[in-house]
C-alpha cells in the first residue's frame, strides 16, 4: 500500500483536509496503536531459541521471582534483538505518522523519544544498550545506514537522529535518580517487570527447565493466564542464573503461531562501560529542539514494578498497569479482573469514522482492522490485532484489552 502523498503536492485546502483527517483518525487509532502497545508490554514471550539446557540447581517459581526482584545489575552493556508482530497490515510507512501523531509530540522533531520509539511497535529491530548506575544509560536503535540514540547522563537526556541530524534535549526531573532506579528501556528486564505486575490469583507461574541465552545459563520462568478469554497464551522469561537479570522475554498469543513480542540479548557484558559511552555533544549543523515540558524522557528510563519488595518478595497489585495507563486517559475505568481486564473510556465523539469517510490509504487501513459488531449497546467496530482488541461504539465509547472480540461485546452490553 503506497504512503500518503506529501502536502506539497496538494492545494492549501486539500492539505488542511488531509491533516485534519490524519488527526481525526489518529485520535481513534490510539486504543489500537498506543494503548495496544502499552498493554502488550504487560507480558511478552516467544519460544526461547535455546543453545543448550544447562544443568542448574532446582529453584521454585517464587524463588526465581525473588531472584528477579533482588537483581541489582548497575553496570552492563549488550545488544538486544526485538521482534514485534501484532498482525497489523502493511501500511507502507503510514504507521509512523499514525503512531507519532497519537503520541502527541507537538514540535515535530524526529529526535523526540516520544514518537521515535513507537517504531518498536512493529518489525524486527536491533538495539545497543549500556548502563552505569542510576545516572547514566544509553539506548541506540540501529537502522539501515542510520542510528537513533537516547542518552541519559546526569541531569541531561539527549535524543539524536543521525538520519535527519536532529537533536532533542530534555532535563531529567529533579531528584528522579534518588527516588527510583532508572532502567534502560525496551529490554527484557523492563518487559519482565511489567509482566510480573499482572501476576495474581488468575495467573499460573512455573519454572520449566533451563536455557542458554547470550552465552549465559538461565532458568525459564513461564507465566500463563488461568482464565479463558484472554488473547495472551503464555510469557516465557529466561532469567540469568547468577545475576537474576531477565535475558530474554517472549509473548506467545493464545491463537498460536509466531510470538507477538520476542526481546532478548544476543550479547551481554557486566563490565563497567567506558565513561565516553555516555558523552554527547550536538553535531555541527544539527537542529536542536528543547523539551518545553522537561520530563518527556522520564518515562523512557524509569521502569519497574510499583508494588512493594518487602523481604525481597514482589507484592504487585492486580490491575496496577491499568491504573498507570489511566493516568494518561481522562475518564478511564477498568472492568473485569486479571488478564481479562478491559479498559473503557468515552472519547466524547461520534464513534469511529468508516474507511470511506476518511478515504485514501488511511481509510483502507481502518477498514482492514475493523469488524462491524452490534448488541444491546448499539453498534460499533472492533479493531483487532494478535494481542490487543478494541471496540469503539458508534456513540464514541471505547473498550480495549487483551481479550477476545466476544468479551468486548459482552462488556459493552453490560455497560
Amino acid at each position: 500500500m503506497a504512503p500518503y502523498e506529501s502536502d506539497d503536492s496538494t492545494t492549501a485546502g486539500e492539505a488542511d483536509d488531509l491533516r485534519a483527517g490524519r488527526r481525526k483518525a489518529a485520535r481513534y487509532v490510539v486504543p489500537v496503536a498506543v494503548v495496544g502497545v502499552a498493554a502488550a508490554t504487560i507480558g511478552l514471550v516467544p519460544a526461547l531459541a535455546d543453545s543448550g539446557d544447562p544443568d542448574l540447581p532446582k529453584i521454585s517459581a517464587q524463588q526465581l521471582i525473588d531472584k528477579i526482584a533482588k537483581s541489582d545489575v548497575q553496570q552492563m552493556s549488550g545488544t538486544v534483538k526485538i521482534t514485534t508482530d501484532l498482525g497489523l497490515p502493511n501500511l507502507g510507512g503510514l504507521e509512523s505518522s499514525l503512531t507519532s501523531g497519537a503520541a502527541g509530540s507537538g514540535d515535530g522533531s524526529s529526535a523526540d523519544p516520544t514518537s521515535k520509539l513507537t517504531e518498536l511497535a512493529s518489525g524486527t529491530h536491533t538495539l545497543r544498550v549500556a548502563a552505569d548506575g542510576q545516572d547514566r544509560q544509553k539506548l541506540s536503535l540501529l537502522e539501515n545506514a542510520a542510528e537513533y540514540s537516547i542518552i541519559h547522563n546526569g541531569k541531561d537526556v539527549w535524543g539524536y537522529d543521525s538520519q535527519s541530524n536532529e537533536v532533542y534535549h530534555s532535563t531529567a526531573p529533579a531528584g528522579a535518580e534518588k527516588q527510583q532506579k532508572e532502567d534502560v528501556p525496551a529490554t527484557p528486564k523492563d518487559l519482565t517487570k511489567d509482566a510480573l505486575k499482572a501476576v495474581d490469583d488468575t495467573t499460573s507461574v512455573t519454572v520449566e527447565g533451563t536455557a542458554q541465552v547470550a552465552g549465559r545459563d538461565a532458568y525459564r520462568l513461564v507465566i500463563k493466564p488461568k482464565q479463558s478469554g484472554s488473547t495472551v497464551g503464555q510469557i516465557t522469561v529466561a532469567v540469568d542464573s547468577k545475576t537474576g537479570l531477565p535475558l530474554k522475554f517472549t509473548l506467545t498469543p493464545a491463537s498460536g503461531g509466531a510470538a507477538v513480542v520476542d526481546a532478548g540479548f544476543t550479547q551481554v557484558s557486566f563490565a563497567k562501560p567506558s565513561a565516553s559511552t555516555f558523552d554527547f555533544t550536538p553535531p555541527k549543523g544539527a537542529k536542536v529542539t528543547e523539551d518545553k515540558q522537561g520530563d518527556h524522557a522520564k518515562g523512557h528510563f524509569e521502569g519497574g514494578p510499583k508494588g512493594d519488595h518487602k523481604d525481597g518478595k514482589f507484592h504487585g497489585k492486580p490491575g496496577k498497569p491499568d491504573e498507570d495507563l489511566a493516568k494518561g486517559l481522562d475518564g478511564l475505568n477498568v472492568i473485569g479482573k486479571g488478564w481479562n481486564s478491559i479498559a473503557t473510556f468515552d472519547t466524547g465523539g461520534k464513534g469511529m469514522p468508516s474507511g470511506s469517510e476518511v478515504g485514501g490509504n488511511l481509510g483502507g487501513f481502518l477498514d482492514s482492522l475493523g469488524d462491524k459488531v452490534s448488541g444491546k449497546f448499539g453498534s460499533g467496530t472492533v479493531f483487532k490485532t494478535r494481542l490487543i482488541n478494541a471496540l469503539i461504539t458508534d456513540n464514541g465509547k471505547v473498550y480495549v484489552g487483551a481479550v477476545s472480540k466476544d468479551a468486548l461485546v459482552e462488556a459493552a452490553n453490560a455497560g
